[in-house]
C-alpha cells in the first residue's frame, strides 16, 4: 500500500484559511484560486484547502482529526503555543503534561484541530527511536 501524502480540510472561505496557514507554515501556496488553496511540505506532503460549499461531492462532517505538528523538546511546544497565542488563535488545551509527552490544540479560522507535541518516550519527534 502507498502511503499518504495529501491531507485536504473543507473550509468556509479558502482563501482566507490560506492565508492563516501561510502564516502558520512560513510558506506561500503553490496554487491558489476562489474554491481551493495548496500548500506544499517538507518531503513532498501536501496540504490542500478546498471550499466547503464547492467539494464534490458534498463532504458530510462526521467525526473529526488533528494536524499534528510534531517538536524537538517541551520548550519548543511552550513557546509555539505563546507565538500561536500572541497570533490570536482558540487553545482548547494549554501545554499539558500528558501520557505520551507534552501538547498543546488550537483551532484553526474553521475550526479544525492543530495539535502539537513532544514525545517524552524515547522516541524523537520524527518517529526515529533516540
Amino acid at each position: 500500500m502507498t502511503a499518504p501524502n495529501f491531507v485536504i480540510l473543507y473550509v468556509d472561505q479558502p482563501q482566507q484559511s490560506g492565508a492563516f496557514y501561510s502564516a502558520l507554515l512560513g510558506r506561500e501556496p503553490v496554487e491558489s484560486s476562489p474554491t481551493f488553496v495548496l500548500f506544499v511540505l517538507d518531503k513532498g506532503f501536501k496540504l490542500g484547502l478546498w471550499s466547503r460549499h464547492t467539494v464534490e461531492p458534498a463532504a458530510a462532517v462526521a467525526g473529526g482529526g488533528e494536524i499534528v505538528f510534531a517538536l524537538d523538546t517541551p520548550d519548543a511546544v511552550d513557546a509555539t503555543h505563546a507565538e500561536w497565542s500572541g497570533r490570536g488563535l482558540t487553545i482548547l488545551q494549554t501545554p499539558t503534561d500528558m501520557d505520551f509527552g507534552r501538547t498543546f490544540v488550537a483551532l484553526d479560522p474553521d475550526n479544525h484541530r492543530l495539535r502539537v507535541y513532544w514525545l517524552s518516550d524515547g522516541e524523537q519527534a520524527n518517529g526515529e527511536q533516540k
